[in-house]
């Protein structure tokens, strides 16, 4: 290994948060997922490269409106990238519909048939949902028809309950809230982040409460694949915490690919090699004790009483109504999830724009 990018692919499954194939092609590795949001759907489908595609879309969906034109591209930009990765492509549904379980799996359902017309079948593919709870519990229900999901905007131990309950194949705590990637005062830059950074308590509370789900029923949990990453330490940080994927950016991944190999870039503690990713849970291993530690308190609750959150409650019961109040009960996890969901709505937003322009001069 000449490289951190390499040295974290030991110890970890690494995604790229790109729909560029030429993201995907620069590692030194075939990497594993593809994700995407509004925001890289948006950006990928203004690029000159992608014109072509983007006008047959029109072309072909604009009569049904600018949300399947969207639907359309978005699976054909998949389409361009699924061979140069190992495992799924992500789409995200509309924030518009984060709190409504039926137009959640009604988007779900557009997406699954959308990348199966080019080509992708089921087993390549993954929806990403917000973490609330109507949408929870239409990742139930997506699970049921073989649909699997992420649970996305994720900022809590109760939102990550929730997603077992839902069947989630994976959940994407965001390492960073939204607006710190715009307002660095914001951000919590530190040397250590595995110990430091006030989100990774939380990241491994999630962790030690999905070992003992899996423990307790045999049933397993969805795979960690922290987001929303500011700096190649926080990355190499997810290697020391045994989490089972990182969805890293293309800034950062070309950082990684240029530095050389070190044990890691923050706390010069050698990762672990990767678990078993067919049945992640039942390779775990025993949290370290520093990360133990780290498990036993949460700096983003104002007055936490040292205990997390029950798995004994139903989240998904009444259309998720126990999550939704869980969050409503957490400030950082209520302002976060708006932040997100917000900012995905000013670029689905931008997105209808840009499409039914293109709709209205075809039809001049």
């Amino acid at each position: 290994m000449s490289t951190l990018i390499e040295v974290l692919e030991t110890q970890l499954n690494v995604d790229v948060d790109s729909m560029d194939p030429n993201v995907a092609k620069s590692l030194p590795f075939t990497p594993h997922n593809m994700t995407s949001n509004q925001f890289i759907v948006h950006e990928q489908m203004q690029v000159p490269e992608n014109r072509e595609l983007f006008v047959n879309a029109v072309k072909e969906y604009g009569d049904k409106g600018w949300e399947a034109v969207h639907d359309r591209i978005s699976a054909l930009l998949c389409a361009e990238n699924i061979g140069n990765i190992q495992g799924r492509v992500l789409l995200q549904t509309s924030p518009f519909s984060a709190y409504d379980t039926q137009k959640v799996v009604q988007h779900a359902r557009r997406y699954a048939e959308e990348l199966q017309k080019v080509g992708i079948s089921k087993d390549r593919l993954c929806i990403k949902i917000p973490a609330t709870g109507p949408a929870m519990v239409a990742g139930r229900i997506l699970r049921e028809e073989g649909i699997r999901t992420l649970g996305t905007s994720l900022f809590s131990v109760t939102q990550a309950i929730a997603a077992s309950q839902a069947g989630c194949l994976y959940i994407s705590p965001y390492f960073n809230e939204i607006p710190a990637h715009m307002d660095r005062s914001l951000w919590p830059a530190c040397d250590d982040p595995a110990t430091e950074h006030p989100m990774s308590h939380r990241l491994m509370q999630i962790l030690e409460t999905y070992k003992r789900l899996y423990k307790e029923t045999d049933k397993e949990q969805p795979m960690l694949k922290p987001a929303s990453f500011i700096s190649v330490q926080e990355v190499m940080a997810c290697g020391e915490m045994e989490m089972h994927h990182a969805t890293v950016g293309a800034r950062i991944l070309a950082e990684l690919t240029a530095l050389p190999a070190v044990p890691s870039t923050s706390a010069k503690i050698p990762g672990v090699a990767k678990v078993d990713m067919t049945r992640p849970y039942a390779d775990a291993r025993p949290t370290p004790a520093r990360l133990s530690e780290v498990a036993k308190s949460d700096p983003l609750s104002v007055n936490w009483d040292g205990k997390v959150a029950s798995t004994e409650i139903d989240y998904l019961a009444d259309n998720g109504a126990a999550l939704d109040k869980a969050i409503e009960a957490d400030p950082v996890t209520k302002q976060r999830l708006y932040d997100a969901l917000e900012a995905f709505k000013i670029v689905e937003l931008s997105s209808k724009a840009i499409i039914e322009k293109a709709i209205e001069e075809l039809k001049a």
